[in-house]
């Protein structure tokens, strides 16, 4: 039997966000749930812009509130609650996501095996009547619950804030509290403060990675750009608390990760093609997650794969203390600007 029923399910889902600093400092709200579904709003705001010419919002916010929403999916879906991670996520960006304007993700977890949980979900716009995209994800259900052991040793560091350091409640033979349930996979949002690494080489140069207010969502993500390397620039995103998805480990949000990886491929293309004039826009986007993400600072490089008249294919690996561990790897398609756009 589920644990869920009437204001058990609504209870558990508002401790679950609650929970994650992402979520709350984003202002996501619920505004309807079920077994196995939700829906979840992402209030209108000016720092989600993307492209602040065409007034877009940008696609990595789209990706956030949907792994969110997905991963809230799947807590309603079980009958015990026990720990989750995302394995993998797939956007389609069916049309243009209007700027300053709200989002809503309902998401749906259409099967549950004993291993892994499948979601799927529609974004929404108010006043629209269509998607504005659509997201495909996977779960992989028991996954480790206790606060991370693997951040490097004798670093300087840098104060912020992260959960305390103990380790997920025992099970309980009787049937757990909403509370409960929530805090065996995310701890409450009011956390202690606590010290995290920094991982950034010192006299590597640096400059922003777009201009000021020409992306206000890349402003945000306080994204850096570091001299080209190969196949092209690197690309640092600063740590900071508001990006934590997990403060029990604690681990950035996946859904972040899927931002800066748009964000460092759309960035690629620009920075590989001098001549555009606008920037890119997203068709699709699909993400794997190889570990959890450390809270520190985190890069990214990209390669185009394939690039036509317009059309260009792009592949990302995200890393952090080491490139030949990536933290996540994902690929997408972007549509290049042309000048009747």
């Amino acid at each position: 039997m589920s644990i869920f029923t009437g204001n058990d399910r609504l209870a558990w889902a508002q401790a679950f966000i609650s929970g994650i600093p992402y979520a709350v400092a984003s202002g996501m709200t619920l505004t309807d749930i079920g077994p196995g579904r939700c829906s979840l709003l992402l209030p209108a705001r000016s720092t989600w812009t993307g492209d602040a010419e065409r007034k877009l919002i940008h696609p990595g916010c789209l990706s956030v509130l949907a792994d969110t929403a997905c991963g809230v999916a799947v807590g309603c879906a079980m009958e015990q609650i026990e720990p989750y991670a995302t394995l993998d996520l797939r956007m389609d960006y069916l049309r243009p996501p209007v700027a300053e304007t709200d989002l809503v993700c309902h998401a749906e977890c259409h099967r549950l095996s004993r291993s892994v949980a499948f979601v799927r979900g529609e974004l929404m716009q108010p006043g629209q009547s269509e998607p504005v995209a659509t997201v495909y994800a996977t779960f992989m259900r028991a996954t480790a619950a206790t606060r991370r052991k693997d951040l490097p040793a004798g670093q300087s560091v840098t104060s912020t804030t992260s959960a305390p350091d103990t380790q997920a409640p025992a099970p309980k033979a009787s049937r757990p509290t909403p509370a409960e349930a929530a805090s065996s996979l995310i701890a409450p949002a009011s956390v202690e403060p606590s010290q995290v690494f920094v991982s950034r080489a010192a006299d590597m140069p640096e400059t922003l990675a777009v201009p000021v207010g020409r992306s206000p969502y890349v402003d945000f993500l306080n994204v850096h750009q570091q001299p080209q390397i190969d196949a092209g620039p690197v690309f640092r995103m600063p740590y900071k608390a508001d990006l934590i998805g997990n403060p029990v480990l604690p681990a950035l949000h996946g859904g972040v990760l899927a931002g800066f990886g748009e964000t460092a491929m759309v960035l690629h293309l620009l920075a590989t093609n001098p001549t555009l004039t606008a920037i890119p826009r997203s068709v699709d986007f699909a993400i794997a997650y190889m570990r959890s993400a450390k809270p520190i600072d985190t890069f990214a490089q990209s390669t185009t794969v394939r690039q036509g008249n317009r059309v260009a294919l792009v592949m990302v690996s995200l890393w952090q203390d080491d490139p030949s561990r990536p933290v996540v790897q994902a690929r997408g398609h972007f549509l290049m600007p042309r000048e009747d756009d």
